[in-house]
């Protein structure tokens, strides 16, 4: 039987540094709920909105895989392994912090706000060698269809990390339905919808929200507004 959890958009914690304002699915900083610590594999999921010309200075990490998805405007990004980059939407950007790096994150554009998603995934192996990927994605890829931007294969679709995990966006029009087939045994999904209304099992999710589901192997997502989802397909267990 289907095991699942509501995380309505306004439950999330929220952080206000004038310069940041950040919502968090999962116990996060200054937010914290022993409810909320995290989904199987899945660590942190902020939906940041940064003012222009304004970052996170350069902090660490080490043996977390991180993702960055953004939304709107530009993100520059540095790191310790001298990559110097600009993501923006339709890109995604994948780091395996391994045995540790240091990284910064500014709002590119000094007139526009910059969203975008950060992600923290626990990996399966510890202490690996640290390393950055990048891509641009094909945007017509994900209308009506589920576009796979992440995998623990090099050889697949999207970037890769160290786990066994996968990550899926959709663009869907009024009406439109899919089924998504959960990728490992052992491993739940965590849906959030980015806009518009999403339709998953018969629970109706607005903008922001997500529904976690794990012990099924399959489910059904629909469209009942012109809307934008990340599925994102983690071991439970880890």
């Amino acid at each position: 039987m289907a095991q699942t959890v509501l995380h309505k958009a306004n439950t999330r914690g929220h952080a206000d540094h004038g310069w940041l304002h950040s919502f968090q699915s999962f116990s996060f900083a200054g937010y914290y709920n022993p409810q909320r610590m995290n989904f199987g594999a899945l660590r942190v999921l902020n939906d940041d909105t940064v003012d222009p010309g304004m970052g996170f200075g350069k902090h660490p990490h080490d043996n977390m895989e991180i993702i960055s998805i953004p939304l709107e405007g530009d993100l520059e990004h540095k790191d310790s392994m001298n990559n110097v980059a600009v993501i923006k939407n339709g890109d995604i950007q994948a780091m395996s912090a391994g045995t540790g790096i240091f990284h910064s994150e500014y709002n590119f554009d000094r007139t526009s706000e910059v969203k975008f998603l950060q992600i923290w995934i626990y990996p399966n192996k510890r202490n690996v060698e640290p390393r950055y990927d990048q891509i641009s994605l094909n945007l017509e890829d994900r209308h009506n269809k589920l576009q796979q931007v992440l995998s623990p294969n090099p050889d697949d679709a999207g970037v890769w990390i160290h786990q066994d995990a996968w990550f899926h966006l959709g663009k869907f029009d009024q009406g439109i339905s899919t089924e998504y087939a959960i990728k490992k045994e052992g491993n739940g999904v965590y849906a959030f919808v980015l806009s518009g209304e999403v339709i998953i099992n018969g629970e109706t999710l607005n903008s922001r929200d997500a529904l976690g589901i794990w012990d099924a192997d399959k489910f059904t997502v629909e469209a009942g507004t012109d809307s934008e989802f990340l599925l994102i397909d983690v071991p439970m267990k880890f």
